[in-house]
């Protein structure tokens, strides 16, 4: 939005020496002392907490409204007013009085100014902390025990995504997608989008909360997002852009509340693949798609229209098979997938942990076993038998006619029950390497032993008893090194960490080289 109230309270010089050491999105508040979520004034250049933290930023401009309310005379109101500060991390602007984000800029461009002062600030920083890390890993003898022991050193590839308010089902979904190579590599060489529209053409529009949805691009957004995830810095990436733009398309998903994150990696697909389809701001990102030779033609999947890196990927084909058990009918029906949601079987949804002696462990197999095997329809479910002409008693099963690159296994731990949605805390054993999937195939003679062995690439984990609370984390491997993202914290971790972990979605990534012994 255009602000009226940026002449009155951008008066810090860019220069200022009044600005704290160190990186800008490390800073901390003058009251809390907290670097999460740092916002400079741009009246007097102090540093507070955003609201998602303690909110001393927007505190700071009540107090200072304070006398000025005391003040008849309205040219007293004319005074440096503490309205309009900036995100040290995103350098978004925000004024309090107009409560939303600002796209505008003072006559003399101050605004940009400070904005670039502080993004000189932080990659000075960087810079020097890089420079620094790489020193103590060339001149250290034991640069394999520090990789495995000190946490914040292993961990110097990877960046940890900021909590804007329970947006941690959010997080655990982005870090996911972002360690699935092939299609994260997709996203980080698309070209930039700068979004121009009225007085903000030809400048760079740094925030799309206030603006129609024809201005934003969730594509834009998740690429930007993406590419900070592996920039090597160790400072917490804030998804506040793209958020705002989640609220804007999705709106199941506005507010702060917990949500559901299989729900959510649903949503964030299929409006990233909406968007592909059409392209954005004139730059068609099915062209792209159609020029990248290691997504061939004969390995896309379409769902709603032409395919997309979404369906080449993350897209498969089931084919549902109905018989009538009166007259011996069978219906076929391919249906294409992004994932498979797998029940949990009744068995085993007393057996909270791997070491209960209460009877076997529950394994992925089982619950692969039990979306595939044949099952009888109940009452509820009667097939309309074309040949009886009415609705009759049928075996429903399913086949995998296609398999995915990248196979995202959904186990379903929430059910509603009469009055509230309950969870299933059963421990799941899968397998990291070696996910068989030949024996669920269609056709599985036509498909050489490479395409059905599947290795893990990343796990969703809920920690809690409810869908609307509790906490979500991701396991991810990246060049051969198990992360745990934990919001704005990564930590390396090992193999025997993850296979122990109640796992909600497991994304696995189909095998390229030939197939091994260590099977499911």
């Amino acid at each position: 939005m255009e602000c009226p109230h940026l002449s009155s309270s951008v008066c810090i010089a860019p220069d200022s020496a009044k600005f704290p050491n160190g990186s800008p999105s490390s800073w901390c508040c003058s009251v809390c002392r907290s670097n999460k979520s740092p916002w400079v004034c741009l009246t007097c250049s102090s540093v507070h907490c955003g609201r998602y933290v303690n909110g001393h930023a927007k505190k700071h401009y009540e107090e200072a409204q304070v006398p000025l309310a005391n003040h008849r005379k309205p040219e007293k109101q004319d005074k440096a007013q503490h309205t309009v500060c900036m995100d040290c991390s995103s350098y978004s602007t925000y004024c309090y009085r107009c409560d939303d984000f600002v796209v505008n800029d003072t006559k003399l461009g101050l605004v940009q100014k400070v904005r670039e002062h502080l993004q000189n600030l932080e990659n000075s920083a960087f810079t020097a902390d890089r420079h620094r890390k790489r020193k103590l890993l060339e001149n250290s003898s034991i640069n394999s025990k520090l990789l495995k022991v000190n946490g914040s050193t292993t961990a110097i590839c990877a960046t940890g995504l900021r909590n804007l308010g329970n947006t941690c089902f959010m997080n655990a979904i982005l870090q996911s997608l972002s360690n699935i190579e092939q299609f994260c590599c997709y996203f980080k060489e698309l070209p930039a989008v700068e979004l121009r529209n009225g007085k903000t053409a030809g400048r760079r529009t740094y925030h799309t909360r206030s603006q129609g949805d024809s201005n934003v691009s969730l594509v834009e957004e998740f690429r930007k997002t993406l590419c900070a995830l592996w920039q090597g810095s160790q400072t917490a990436f804030s998804p506040e852009s793209l958020f705002y733009v989640v609220w804007k398309i999705m709106p199941n998903f506005r507010g702060y509340q917990q949500q559901d994150a299989h729900e959510f990696m649903r949503y964030l697909l299929d409006h990233l693949h909406l968007e592909l389809q059409g392209g954005f701001n004139g730059v068609s990102r099915s062209a792209i798609l159609q020029e990248n030779s290691t997504l061939s033609a004969s390995n896309k999947c379409c769902i709603n229209g032409a395919s997309t890196v979404v369906t080449a990927i993350f897209g498969g084909i089931l084919q549902n098979e109905v018989n009538c058990l009166i007259c011996g009918t069978e219906s076929r029906k391919f249906d294409p997938f992004l994932d498979l949601s797998l029940d949990i079987p009744s068995q085993f949804r007393n057996k909270r942990s791997k070491n209960q002696e209460n009877g076997p462990v529950c394994s992925l197999r089982d619950c692969l076993r039990s979306f595939t095997d044949l099952e009888e329809l109940d009452e509820t479910e009667l097939y309309m038998c074309h040949k009886c002409k009415k609705k009759q008693k049928s075996t429903k099963k399913f086949w995998i006619q296609k398999l995915p690159k990248v196979l995202c296994l959904h186990l379903k731990r929430f059910h509603w029950t009469a009055y509230l949605r309950n969870k299933v805390d059963t421990y799941v054993e899968f397998p990291l390497r070696g996910l068989d999937m030949k024996c669920y195939l269609l056709e599985p003679e036509n498909s050489g032993p490479e395409h059905c062995l599947y290795d893990l690439a990343a796990v969703v984990v809920h920690h809690g008893s409810g869908v609307g609370s509790g906490h979500y984390t991701a396991y991810a491997t990246h060049e051969g090194r198990w992360f745990h993202f934990n919001d704005s914290t990564v930590a390396l971790t090992d193999e025997d960490t993850v296979v122990k972990a109640k796992a909600y979605i497991l994304f696995y990534v189909e095998r390229q080289a030939k197939a091994g012994s260590d099977k499911l």
